[in-house]
């Protein structure tokens, strides 16, 4: 586990190093493009550093407000919050992450934060109605097993990085193909061509880049959550059946969106997947199959 966290670590730093690479690199060719002189690399390089500055310290609120997230009380959630409690001793947490809940009908769940010290455990109503106590508390220690681990950091910071270069990449592309481009003589023209060019590559390139960047969050995270769930909760059977039941719904995450599908525990789009139905994962898919991860589970006994 030490070693794993440690790993994390690393990998966070090294993404949000890419990260300022490739935004320095979009928001230089758009000052370029805006005629803003010798001191377009400055300020691509200072606003590049802003972001990701930003997305490492606002990245969990970022995310929660993306899904409309609200906080959870006690008195409307008693069993979530006791469920919640009870795991704190054996996650050996020494702060109480915070609890929120999304109003949708699909049973799922996801943690962010940057570290154990600032982390949100969030689910939704429909995890909430349709799953019994110790489905429920496997799917707790799961997310829990997240914070502990790490994992949320790179997750949290990837997803709101990946969905920031995506729509930077599409609002260059906009300037370029809607004449948002200074335009004054025949020389602009020829730079207005190739801007073109480079927008669209961009626009092309970046979801694959988002893409590889969430890949880049091993799959195997997602089995040693499971397994560490079950450190914590010494009930195999509970994660099992929950997952189960999780795959087996059909509704759609109306909130969820590519940037942030990776944080789930299982993936939200039902109707773009067949991942969890099949036995093997592939190489493109953001989740192991549900099928892998439950002969996992039960290969813990």
């Amino acid at each position: 586990m030490f070693e794993t966290i440690r790993k994390n670590k690393i990998e966070s730093g090294v993404i949000i190093a890419i990260f300022i690479i490739v935004i320095t690199l979009i928001v230089y060719y758009i000052c370029n493009a805006l005629e803003l002189g010798a001191f377009s690399i400055i300020f691509a390089l200072i606003f590049s550093i802003a972001s990701a500055w930003g997305s490492y310290y606002y990245s969990d609120k970022i995310v929660l407000s993306l899904n409309r997230a609200r906080p959870a009380t006690k008195e409307e959630n008693q069993k979530l919050v006791n469920i919640f409690d009870s795991l704190m001793i054996p996650s050996g947490l020494t702060v109480k992450p915070k609890l929120y809940i999304v109003e949708d009908n699909q049973p799922n769940a996801f943690a962010t934060g940057r570290n154990p010290e600032n982390a949100v455990v969030c689910v939704t109503t429909g995890l909430l109605e349709k799953l019994d106590y110790y489905e429920l508390e496997g799917v707790l220690a799961h997310e829990i097993a997240h914070i502990k681990n790490y994992d949320i950091r790179l997750s949290c910071v990837v997803s709101v990085m990946v969905g920031f270069i995506v729509m930077l990449a599409d609002l260059f592309s906009r300037l370029v193909f809607w004449g948002g481009l200074k335009d004054n003589d025949s020389d602009n023209n020829n730079g207005n061509g190739i801007l073109m060019l480079i927008g669209l590559v961009f626009l092309i390139i970046s979801p694959i880049f988002g893409s590889l960047m969430q890949l880049a969050l091993s799959r195997r995270r997602e089995f040693l959550a499971d397994s560490t769930a079950v450190e914590f909760t010494r009930n195999p059977e509970g994660l099992i059946s929950a997952l189960q039941k999780l795959e087996d719904d059909p509704n759609q995450l109306e909130t969820a969106n590519s940037a942030t599908a990776n944080m789930y525990i299982v993936n939200p789009f039902k109707k773009n997947t067949k991942e969890g139905k099949k036995k093997s994962t592939s190489i493109w898919s953001t989740h192991p199959s549900t099928a892998d991860r439950i002969e996992a589970l039960r290969n813990l006994k």
